[in-house]
């Protein structure tokens, strides 16, 4: 374990990032208490909770001297660092930069459109006060993320995203396929390594208890 400043509480809620972080966390075991932000009646926009976070946003992860770690990669990242077993991300400068390269794709051609998607088309209700949502790109970002899905899905010849490595790429991605599969964005049919690498995930306990539910603590 490195010499860095442990984490101590976690400040979550609902959301794609949230449940990222809360499976990385599962997946270095560790254990430490969560705080649950209520994004629904505005506690994100609290006084009390910008001066720790100014963006407003969640995840934010609090550290054993009073840091507050913001944006779920740099928390990722710095637990990787604190925390170094198992490893998620990389042992060597070129499997981090790997497992980056991988993770920054996913993002980009499938994580990124998905999400645009649900906010413009099946959560526009819930999401047009909080972000600029653009109606008529809805579908435009929904067929986005599913040629990023078939363009992974001719890549995807190993066990996972990365290779033999079960890293941060792989927890990235499941929680949008997960999340959005009812939301008018199931995986394709024909995208049959991508289907066999999400079984794979999904066997994971830590798949199932990274999914966001609502219990408070301090």
């Amino acid at each position: 374990m490195a010499n860095l400043a442990q984490p101590v509480r976690l400040f979550d809620s609902f959301g794609l990032a949230p449940r990222m972080v809360r499976f990385f966390l599962l997946e270095k075991h560790i254990d430490i208490p969560r705080y649950q932000i209520d994004l629904l009646l505005g506690e994100n926009r609290d006084e009390e909770f910008l001066k720790l976070n100014p963006s407003g946003q969640t995840p934010a992860l609090e550290l054993e001297d009073g840091t507050i770690l913001a944006e779920a990669p740099a928390i990722c990242e710095y637990v990787e660092e604190a925390c170094q077993e198992p490893v998620l991300i990389g042992e060597t400068p070129l499997q981090r930069a790997i497992t980056r390269m991988w993770w920054r794709r996913v993002e980009l051609n499938i994580c990124q459109p998905m999400i645009m998607g649900y906010y413009f088309g099946e959560g526009l209700e819930l999401f047009r006060t909080r972000t600029r949502c653009i109606p008529q790109a809805a579908e435009g970002m929904k067929e986005r993320a599913r040629d990023g899905m078939r363009w992974l899905n001719a890549l995807l010849t190993d066990e996972w995203i990365v290779g033999p490595r079960f890293s941060i790429a792989d927890m990235c991605l499941y929680g949008y396929l997960d999340e959005l599969a009812d939301k008018g964005q199931p995986l394709p049919e024909d995208c049959t390594n991508v289907r066999r690498w999400f079984k794979a995930v999904s066997t994971r306990s830590t798949a199932d208890r990274s999914v966001w539910r609502l219990t408070r603590s301090a």
